[in-house]
């Protein structure tokens, strides 16, 4: 097999080109616009099945250096908690317990569904947790975590090929349903935003014109998310000596939510980037480019290795998701449209990551209207509190099947 590894200029490249696929793919295919398909997740796909196509026919592995895509994530968090208001946050407290506790919920009935699939179909009981909350809830990075431990302790040797590939089904599904699910409960119960008279709290509507951005506010929004940034790094640093591990794009979001409701106040004369078109833009094309190159460097052979009987698995998770996502998680948010909002984020989240919920809920209020609150509460849930509580939840299940 030949491996094509693309340096940092050429995985930006493809990358843009990936969602300028997107953005014809939703302008073409009424079912992608209709229901809110992210333009990242549809050119995204595509671009992935083309590559695996390549190294299906050909041989050829195309490799992407993603080291950027991480620093883009930074970037794209740090817009949300600069466009974060102490107010929103004051009313986000309340729904974030609700979400929290929802979403632990959430983590046992996952790996109960897996367990009870897998002993249906006859599978080892393993299996089931593998294609539960190791892989859909945690994602990529919490099989690469748990994938050694499976292998040595409970000898299952292809544990990083199952996990690998049910969390790259569960990314892939996890982009698709958000929108589908947010429009039907919007339309269903003809719900309409709150904020109808603020800007969106990331993004720019689509065809929306008259969007003013010019150098001063785009150079100003550069210097205070620079400095942005800076700050919750080094704020991260004390956590982590203080022995709580964070993930640098939650620190940086805590020092954005520091910075806007403080600079603000203290310097009235400091034209603060919040809620400019300019902040908007570099949060939409950050949050673009790393689904894009999350997407497109799946490897979607791995899927073929997967089985019939673990797609079975994967196909009653996604129901559950769904079931779980429109019985209980919109009535107990409220069942108003920010709850139809973080509807949209939570299919996304327990099927696949953070910020695919996100695009997901990107994609929602560019046509119905803001959710400010949905962008600080499922953020904070997904990104933080849901690992944690995943470790504890995997170790408790793990011992349980012993």
């Amino acid at each position: 097999m030949n491996v094509f590894t693309a340096d940092t200029r050429q995985t930006i490249i493809v990358a843009i080109l990936v969602l300028y696929l997107g953005k014809y793919l939703t302008y073409r295919i009424r079912f992608l616009q209709a229901f809110n398909i992210p333009d990242a997740v549809s050119g995204g796909i595509l671009a992935s099945i083309l590559f695996g196509l390549i190294y299906i026919l050909f041989q050829w592995q195309v490799a992407f250096s993603l080291n950027i895509r991480d620093a883009f994530l930074i970037i794209f968090f740090t817009t949300i908690g600069l466009s974060s208001r102490v107010e929103t946050l004051l009313r986000g407290g309340r729904p974030l317990l609700i979400l929290l506790v929802t979403a632990v919920m959430y983590l046992f009935i996952q790996n109960l569904t897996g367990l009870a699939m897998a002993s249906w179909l006859g599978l080892p009981k393993i299996l089931g947790l593998i294609a539960g909350s190791i892989s859909l809830s945690g994602g990529h990075g919490t099989v690469i975590a748990w994938a050694p431990i499976l292998q040595q302790d409970y000898g299952i040797a292809n544990a990083p090929e199952l996990g690998i590939a049910s969390a790259t089904f569960g990314l892939i599904l996890g982009g698709l349903v958000g929108g589908p699910t947010a429009k039907f409960l919007i339309l269903k119960h003809g719900l309409q935003t709150e904020h109808g008279g603020e800007d969106l709290t990331i993004g720019i509507r689509h065809h929306q014109a008259g969007v003013k951005i010019d150098y001063g506010t785009m150079l100003n929004s550069l210097l205070v998310l620079g400095i942005t940034i800076g700050l919750g790094l080094k704020l991260n640093e004390i956590i982590a000596d203080l022995g709580l591990r964070l993930p640098d794009f939650v620190a940086c979001l805590l020092a954005g939510i520091i910075f806007t409701n403080t600079v603000p106040w203290l310097f009235q004369r400091f034209a603060w980037p919040a809620g400019t078109p300019s902040l908007a833009l570099i949060s939409d094309l950050s949050l673009g480019l790393f689904l894009a190159m999350s997407l497109m460097s799946l490897q979607l052979w791995t899927l073929a290795g997967m089985g019939v009987s673990m797609g079975l698995v994967l196909a009653a998770q996604l129901a559950v998701s769904i079931a779980y996502t429109v019985g209980f998680v919109f009535p107990i948010m409220g069942r108003n449209y920010d709850a139809a909002v973080i509807a949209a984020g939570y299919s996304g989240l327990t099927l696949g990551a953070t910020p695919t919920a996100i695009a997901n809920m990107n994609a929602v209020t560019q046509e119905f209207g803001a959710s400010p609150q949905a962008f600080i509460i499922l953020p904070l849930v997904g990104a933080f509190f849901i690992d944690i509580s995943n470790a504890l939840v995997i170790q408790r299940f793990l011992h349980l099947i012993g």
